[in-house]
């Protein structure tokens, strides 16, 4: 009994603290993308979408509806979501393993990383999570004896599932598989509560199988065609070190162990803990080999969740059983990537921890800069005339503005970023892609960084081809320019120009040195090139730390077209640069090296900046 109020109280505490941690990440992070569509899609209901079920946007109005227009009101049901999941852990661990080990199994819930951040984002992964605890725990029941209430219980898992992710059907057929498979589960096929469950279950998919009838199964070929290659590669060989690393590597052995010695070893064990081991230990094996063959550009690694959450009650009974000393490292760095996980998220949520990653690959751009957008966005408009139209490069630009700006309607450009995450077919649903010049007035605002540097031209001449000649943009630049939009006014045409000859874009530049990050002495070179198709550049001014510091000379010979043979700069092949850097010893340290190029045309656009270290006696170069 001592025992048992020991691990109670355990899971008490760590669940009161990781609540508590989860509530203040999520009341100050900057909204996802993805949580800024999923907002759109709840001021836009209905019962599926092309990228998802309703269940997600369902939530996120739900708690607009309560809370307001804000980040926290859009996760607060998320987060109660979130914070009931190592409860259903914990029940099924105290029923099926044993008191001890079923309070230990939900504190490991809560602090294993995957799980224990879930609902600080309002994902879908969240009520997904929830669906599948419920399934699991009414699975296990109903192979010991099938009652009315567990019925219910099944039924409503699988409903909720069906309505949050296309995944979950995976969960349903390694579930059904597992079933078929033991002698106690093939017995529920001659049982009606079952059969009704299940039936209910299949129903709530009803409403996906008639959105994708009804807009020629766009969702499915997204989900299952076109986000995937189908081919083999390297990908998957990354899953078993990213795996262990987000799980922490002893609770992944034990996890793995656990499943091994429960559901695979030929042993006498209970039907339940066979359910639980195989379920998870196939949802795991066939999610690491779809990794050879399935997307590996978009984030993937939190799909294996439905697994762990059946396998952490068998983990908690077996890391029970090992020596002290591996019990505590096992908790230790279990606790640990907790922290590391909500100390990143506090990250992310603070601005001045954001603007110091710029730079880096681990910037986050998805949450960075929208609030500085807004801003530059409503100064533009209250300069403008009644009545002009705001319009947005892509999804993420349209949804996080609606957001901000309360404006759920706002028209966006066809863009490759809406077909790579399946948001095109909505937009258009929805009327809001716009695919020609505008007939009003009309403020675009362009993401630069939402399209691959070599692509940035050819994506400008797209624009040029629908739009017409594109005017000179304002730079919003956030944190150094690790974030930057551009904002052009657009005035009102009937036709567009039918080719690109006229066509002016956005300057692009390089610096080709000094590199990123190399250790320059005080006084140094800047070499590179820029160019402004259409029109070209007057002249080119280097920044560091935002300030002018040197004027370049620019002109020399540095022929750009075997990357972009689309260039009609005037001035090509002259479209080099050198400046020559002298500055005072009192500005070593890591500063921000920038240009400023302004167009032949009057248009003045800051170039994003990289770091420089600047060291009074140059070494290290």
């Amino acid at each position: 009994m001592e025992a048992e109020q020991r691990a109670r109280r355990a899971f008490f505490f760590w669940w009161t603290l990781a609540c508590a941690l989860k509530l203040a990440v999520a009341a100050r992070l900057p909204l996802f993308v993805d949580e800024a569509f999923y907002w759109q899609e709840g001021r836009h209901l209905a019962s599926a979408y092309s990228d998802l079920p309703g269940m997600t946007a369902w939530l996120v109005r739900l708690g607009t509806a309560l809370g307001g227009e804000n980040a926290l009101a859009v996760r607060l049901p998320f987060l109660v979501i979130g914070a009931l999941v190592p409860w259903w852990v914990a029940r099924i661990g105290r029923r099926w393993f044993g008191a001890i080990h079923g309070w230990r199994a939900g504190t490991l819930a809560v602090l294993l990383p995957l799980v224990g951040t879930l609902g600080v984002l309002a994902l879908p992964d969240v009520p997904m999570a929830l669906a599948t605890v419920l399934c699991l725990h009414a699975g296990a029941r109903m192979l010991q004896e099938p009652t009315p209430f567990t019925a219910v219980e099944l039924a409503f898992g699988l409903a909720l599932g069906a309505l949050s992710h296309y995944r979950f059907a995976g969960v349903v057929v390694v579930g059904a598989m597992v079933m078929l498979w033991l002698p106690q589960g093939r017995r529920l096929l001659r049982d009606p509560r079952a059969l009704v469950a299940v039936a209910v279950g299949l129903l709530a998919w009803l409403p996906l199988l008639f959105w994708n009838l009804e807009n020629g199964e766009a969702g499915l070929r997204f989900q299952l065609v076109e986000r995937h290659p189908w081919t083999l590669h390297a990908g998957g060989l990354a899953f078993v070190p990213l795996q262990a690393l987000l799980v922490t590597p002893l609770l992944a052995w034990a996890m793995l162990q656990a499943g091994w010695l429960t559901g695979w070893k030929r042993r006498p064990v209970r039907p339940q803990w066979r359910f639980l081991a195989l379920f998870g230990t196939l949802v795991l094996g066939g999610i690491f080999l779809l990794g050879f063959v399935t997307d590996s550009e978009r984030v993937s690694f939190h799909w294996p969740v439905p697994a762990y959450l059946a396998l952490l009650p068998a983990a908690a009974m077996l890391i029970g059983g090992w020596p002290r000393l591996w019990r505590r490292l096992t908790w230790a760095s279990v606790a640990l990537g907790l922290c590391a996980a909500l100390a990143w998220l506090s990250m992310v949520a603070s601005p001045s921890l954001r603007q110091a990653s710029a730079g880096s690959k681990h910037y986050p751009r998805n949450f960075s800069g929208w609030d500085a957008l807004a801003r530059a966005v409503r100064e533009e408009l209250e300069t403008m005339p009644a009545g002009t139209r705001l319009l947005a490069d892509d999804f993420k630009v349209g949804a996080q503005l609606g957001f901000l700006l309360g404006d759920p309607d706002i028209e966006v450009l066809d863009h490759p970023l809406n077909h790579a995450h399946g948001r095109a077919p909505q937009l258009q649903l929805w009327g809001l892609q716009r695919d020609a010049a505008p007939q009003a007035q009309t403020l675009l605002v362009l993401a630069p960084g939402d399209v691959s540097f070599r692509h940035l031209l050819r994506r400008y001449h797209a624009l040029c081809r629908r739009l017409g000649p594109l005017p000179p943009a304002r730079s919003v630049l956030v944190d150094h320019g690790a974030q930057r939009f551009l904002l052009l006014r657009l005035p009102a045409r009937e036709q567009p120009p039918a080719g690109t000859e006229s066509c002016v874009t956005p300057a692009l530049a390089w610096i080709d040195a000094p590199l990123p990050d190399q250790v320059r002495p005080p006084r140094f070179q800047v070499d590179g090139w820029a160019f402004k198709n259409g029109v070209g550049l007057a002249r080119v001014e280097v920044l560091l730390d935002g300030a002018v510091v040197a004027e370049a000379d620019y002109g020399s010979a540095f022929n750009v077209r075997g990357h972009f043979p689309e260039s009609r700069d005037p001035h090509q092949p002259h479209v080099g640069f050198r400046a020559e850097i002298d500055l005072p010893a009192s500005q070593a340290g890591r500063r921000w090296l920038g240009l400023r190029l302004h167009g032949a045309d009057g248009s003045v656009e800051d170039w994003p900046a990289q770091p420089v270290r600047i060291v009074e006696d140059g070494g290290g170069g």
